[in-house]
C-alpha cells in the first residue's frame, strides 16, 4: 500500500488578510444599502403633489356636473389634511345666504405661495364642484374672485393648476 501524502499549501497571514478585508468591505456595503433602503420605506419617498393630483383619490371628487356658483363672507380659514397620507390643504368657511359651508381650495404649498391672499370678512364668489365630504357638504374650488382678483385653481375640466406642468 503505497499511500501518497500530498502537501497542502500552507494559507499566508498576507492571504487571511486580503480575504479578511474583502469580506469586511462586502459586509460593510450590504448593510449600507440594507439602511438605505430601510430609511427611504419609513418616509424618505417623493410625495409628488402631496395626494393633491389629479389622480388621487381626493382629485377624484371634483365632478363637472356639479359645478355652481356660490358668494358669501369668509369666516375662517383652515389647514386640513383631507384623506389620510396627503399634505395639509386650506379650505376656507364661507358664509353665504343660505349656509355656511366649507370651500376646500387645494395643497398650503400652492395655495400660500399665489399673490391673491384671503382673510376673514373678505367678500368671494366661488366657482367649484358641490361634493359630500366626510358626509358634509363642500365645494371643491376652482376659481375664486375677491374683487377684480382671481385666484384660479382648476381649468374648465376640472384639471388642478399646480399639477399643470404634467399635464395629459
Amino acid at each position: 500500500m503505497n499511500r501518497e501524502v500530498r502537501e497542502l499549501p500552507i494559507e499566508s497571514m498576507e492571504d487571511k488578510m486580503r480575504k479578511a478585508g474583502t469580506l469586511i468591505t462586502v459586509i460593510s456595503i450590504l448593510s449600507l444599502l440594507l439602511a438605505t433602503e430601510s430609511f427611504a420605506q419609513r418616509g424618505m419617498k417623493w410625495m409628488g403633489s402631496g395626494g393633491w393630483g389629479p389622480g388621487g383619490q381626493y382629485g377624484r371628487m371634483y365632478d363637472l356636473k356639479t359645478v355652481e356658483t356660490i358668494s358669501g363672507e369668509v369666516v375662517s380659514i383652515e389647514r386640513i389634511t383631507p384623506i389620510k397620507g396627503m399634505c395639509y390643504g386650506v379650505h376656507l368657511m364661507v358664509k353665504t345666504g343660505k349656509e355656511t359651508i366649507p370651500i376646500h381650495l387645494g395643497p398650503g404649498w400652492y395655495i400660500e405661495n399665489q399673490d391673491i391672499k384671503i382673510q376673514p370678512k373678505d367678500k368671494i364668489e366661488i366657482k367649484g364642484s358641490r361634493i359630500t365630504f366626510q358626509g358634509t357638504p363642500a365645494v371643491i374650488a376652482a376659481e375664486v374672485k375677491k374683487g377684480d382678483e382671481i385666484l384660479r385653481l382648476r381649468d374648465e375640466k376640472g384639471f388642478p393648476v399646480w399639477a399643470g406642468w404634467r399635464r395629459r
